[in-house]
Formats: C-alpha cells, sequence, structure tokens
C-alpha cells in the first residue's frame, strides 16, 4: 500500500538552505493555494534553481532592486515576478537572508481544486496540462504580483502554504540545462524533475525574441 502524503508544514528551516539543495528536495511536496472558490493543492514535479549574485540568470544578479526585493528576505517567503508583458511566474526564496536565492516552481500535477484551476486554465487539453509550465503553474493558482512576498510558512490562514507531501528520493530526480535562459546562465544544469511524470514541461533553449 502507497502511503499517504504528509500533511504536516514544512518548517521555514527546510528553506534555510542552499538553493542547490532546496530544489531537488521541493518535488514531490505539496502547495496549498487558498482561493474564494476553495482549495488547490499541486504536487510539484518540475523547478529551477536560481542563486543569486553568483548566477548570471537570476533577477538578483545586479543587486536589490524595487522588483526583486522579496528574494533577499527571510526564506520560505513566496517571490512572484510578471514576465513578458503576459505572464506571472512563481518562485520560494530560499537560503540565508541577503542571498536573494530562490527556486522557481516550473511544473507540477493537481491534486485537489482541479475544478478552480480549469476556470483559469481553459485552454488546457486535460488536467495534465494544467500547471504545466510555469506560467501555466501560476495561472491555474490564481498567483499574481498581489501574493509577492507572501510567507508560505506562515501556517494555515495563508494563501499559499507549503507541506511536506512526498519527498522524491535523490536517485529518482533528473536534472540538466535550464529552459530558456540566455548566456552565462543558461548553462548551469539547475533545472529538477521527475523524470516521466506527464506533467514536466518540455525542455527549450533560449530563443531571441525578435522585435515586431
Amino acid at each position: 500500500m502507497i502511503a499517504a502524503p504528509d500533511r504536516t508544514p514544512l518548517p521555514r528551516e527546510f528553506f534555510d538552505r542552499p538553493v542547490l539543495d532546496v530544489a531537488p528536495d521541493l518535488l514531490g511536496r505539496i502547495l496549498v493555494r487558498r482561493t474564494s472558490d476553495g482549495p488547490i493543492e499541486l504536487r510539484i514535479t518540475e523547478v529551477e534553481a536560481y542563486d543569486g549574485a553568483n548566477d548570471p540568470g537570476s533577477h538578483a544578479y545586479r543587486g536589490r532592486t524595487a522588483r526583486n526585493s522579496v528574494m533577499f528576505g527571510q526564506p520560505g517567503h513566496v517571490y512572484v515576478y510578471f514576465t513578458y508583458g503576459m505572464w506571472h511566474c512563481m518562485n520560494l526564496v530560499c537560503g540565508e537572508e541577503g542571498r536573494a536565492s530562490a527556486v522557481l516552481l516550473r511544473a507540477g500535477e493537481i491534486t485537489r481544486g482541479a475544478e478552480f484551476a480549469r476556470k483559469r486554465r481553459f485552454s488546457a487539453r486535460n488536467d495534465k496540462e494544467l500547471a504545466k509550465g510555469p506560467a501555466r503553474l501560476a495561472t491555474a493558482l490564481g498567483v499574481d504580483r498581489s501574493l509577492d512576498g507572501t510567507d508560505a510558512c506562515a501556517g494555515s490562514h495563508s494563501p499559499l502554504r507549503m507541506l511536506h507531501g512526498t519527498a522524491t528520493p535523490a536517485d529518482q530526480v533528473s536534472n540538466g540545462p535550464r529552459t530558456g535562459v540566455s548566456g552565462p546562465g543558461g548553462v548551469h544544469p539547475w533545472r529538477f524533475w521527475i523524470p516521466n511524470d506527464p506533467t514536466v514541461s518540455p525542455y527549450r533553449p533560449h530563443t531571441p525574441r525578435r522585435r515586431t
């Protein structure tokens, strides 16, 4: 018999570790999003690590700004950014305060509240596509900049919180280059995923966007 996922909250100490330790350890964990419709739960299947000043691919590589200030704060908080004038993406801050490292949540499986996620992701062909990619994940969960800075370790009253779930054993985790990241930051093999999981997004190299 397969054991039920552990529903106890992840403590802040979980996130207060180096980003390359936290990122693969998030696979299989459960993110709970409290909405006005009802709760949505997501099992994390794909992530990317970003290591602040040590990482040219990180939003914090050149220092603190109004946009990325949450990354410099306490671990366990949510960093949400808006990209291409269209999409939001969600990250979890980790490491010691001031280092500005974070893990991008790239994909996951909606395990509860799929009916609420479908209202936001009506173009998804099936439930496996509801959160297949970072923008789709944020859209399915109704995550936008209003949730930037949310404490995911604050307890059941928080609109976003993390549960232990079922951790993926280290020998069952795959890693490789980050998706769509250009320049020196694109070569780091800091994307981690559960192999053969149908919710994992496909790898795509960076493609320069042309102005019209």
